[in-house]
């Protein structure tokens, strides 16, 4: 389930590009996968999603989006759950600093 904690709280200026977006009126199911999707059906699902974000105005709004709230499900600015997880993955390691390597079973020097 997600985590709703983290969505920012009702601000519409914090939205108002979703007015914008290729994506409006268009059905859901092209970016949300139903139950049990997988291979190809989804591959191609995913790819027709992908066409509509590249021609959208606001496509890196949405992704920034997507990426700020960690937005689980679908295909946000053109990016699907898989390729954002693995953004995200990337950010993470760079943050991480060299010395969070050490384990608990690792002696520190004392100073």
């Amino acid at each position: 389930m997600a985590d709703f904690s983290r969505l920012p709280g009702p601000n519409a200026d914090l939205w108002d590009w979703q007015l914008l977006a290729a994506c409006r009126g268009v059905d859901s199911s092209l970016f949300f996968h139903p139950e049990g999707e997988r291979g190809a059906a989804r591959s191609a699902r995913e790819t027709s999603a992908k066409e509509v974000c590249m021609r959208c105005p606001v496509r890196s709004e949405c992704a920034a989006h997507a990426l700020a709230v960690r937005e689980p499900y679908g295909v946000w600015g053109g990016l699907t759950e898989d390729e954002r997880e693995e953004l995200m993955g990337r950010a993470r390691h760079r943050l991480i600093p060299a010395t969070s390597a050490i384990g608990p079973s690792t002696p520190i020097a004392p100073h």
